[in-house]
């Protein structure tokens, strides 16, 4: 946490405490997996999901402080020792968590800290083995480091003279960083393979982070068309996305799920956001389809067409959840569903009942 802390005040000095788009510029927001890690590494000692988000927090908050140390040293004339090798630490430091590090472990090892059977740990030695081999490459390699238009360039101050060929963006370089996707992708086929198998407690803890995954990459899909234009709007909103699905939804998806705090909560979950989700849509839809009809054949225009088509919007709202929300529970919340409908049909079934024993042989007969 004093890493972070360092981080913000060198980033407060800097006048970047919320620009993303540095290299290093997210890691500062990655607080949560060292509070998270921290939390979990005390309570369950004997599983190491709680020891690889300690990890993934120290390598970010390690990562944080060069990179805004960079930014403050290496933005005039100079180049002090200690920037270049702040400098050089940020341009090879994400290879330990992504896509072979950590991450790859942790999806591995989620939820139990066990792997799911003896054949999975040659995914984690050939994860460590390619890892290992772009280190080297980016160890070795002459080719100055640039760490932003911002920064100046720096020479690498472990790089052999003429291994120019393993350069970032050189066809060695891209080779080993697409080779490490596959232990990643292969982590990521245990996890659904875990899933697969799984049942009570362990199928819920594989939802919670599911979940949270899902939500994440999702939201970043959705915005990643808004935030390639030039708006800054939506670059702040992309940003945004970040921090809140990477930074603070997945590691706190992985502390409920491992310390099984409300489990049984995540099919509501699941439900509410399916539903809304959709809901929004949909009166967006009708909004936006109001907005050209009323546009075309109403005398009217301007505010009073938006007035229209609001008034639309929220008129079917309400329907629109309740018959969205009863399919998605049906497929979702199924035992929820299924215990509102036992509810709803309890007053009849009391009223057949009553009736049945009304006109049963023996009341006739009294």
């Amino acid at each position: 946490m004093a890493g972070f802390a360092a981080a913000w005040v060198l980033a407060a000095r800097n006048r970047d405490l919320l620009d993303l788009r540095a290299e290093f510029g997210p890691d500062r927001f990655l607080a949560g997996y060292a509070v998270i890690g921290a939390v979990l590494a005390s309570r369950r000692q004997s599983n190491p999901i709680g020891w690889l988000l300690l990890g993934i927090g120290l390598a970010s908050a390690a990562r944080a402080v060069a990179g805004q140390y960079v930014l403050y040293a290496l933005t005039g004339s100079s180049r002090p020792a200690a920037a270049v090798w702040a400098a050089w630490y940020v341009n090879w430091s994400l290879t330990l968590l992504f896509p072979g590090g950590l991450l790859t472990f942790l999806l591995l090892l989620f939820p139990s800290g066990r792997l799911l059977s003896p054949r999975w740990p040659a995914v984690g030695w050939l994860a460590v083995g390619l890892g290992v081999i772009y280190l080297l490459l980016t160890w070795l390699c002459s080719a100055s480091i640039t760490l932003g238009s911002k920064v100046l360039s720096v020479p690498n101050p472990t790089g052999i003279r003429g291994w120019s060929f393993a350069a970032p963006g050189s066809l060695l370089s891209n080779a080993a960083w697409v080779l490490g996707w596959v232990p990643l992708l292969a982590a990521a086929a245990s996890l659904v393979g875990r899933y697969r198998r799984s049942v009570g407690e362990e199928r819920l803890q594989l939802k919670w982070f599911t979940y949270a995954a899902a939500l994440s990459l999702g939201l970043l899909a959705a915005l990643v068309p808004v935030s390639a234009g030039s708006s800054k709007s939506g670059q702040v909103a992309f940003d945004a996305a970040v921090v809140a699905g990477i930074g603070l939804a997945l590691p706190a998806a992985v502390g409920i799920a491992v310390l099984k705090y409300r489990l049984y909560a995540i099919d509501r979950i699941i439900s509410r956001t399916v539903s809304y989700a959709v809901v929004t849509g949909l009166v967006a839809g009708v909004y936006l389809g109001c907005i050209a009809l009323f546009t075309k054949i109403s005398p009217f225009r301007g505010s009073v067409s938006v007035a229209a088509a609001v008034l639309a919007a929220a008129a079917l709202f309400s329907p629109l959840r309740k018959r969205v929300q009863a399919l998605v529970d049906r497929r979702f919340d199924r035992a929820r569903y299924d215990a509102e409908r036992v509810v709803m049909q309890f007053p009849f079934s009391c009223a057949m009942k009553s009736i049945s024993m009304c006109w049963a042989p023996t009341c006739l007969a009294r």
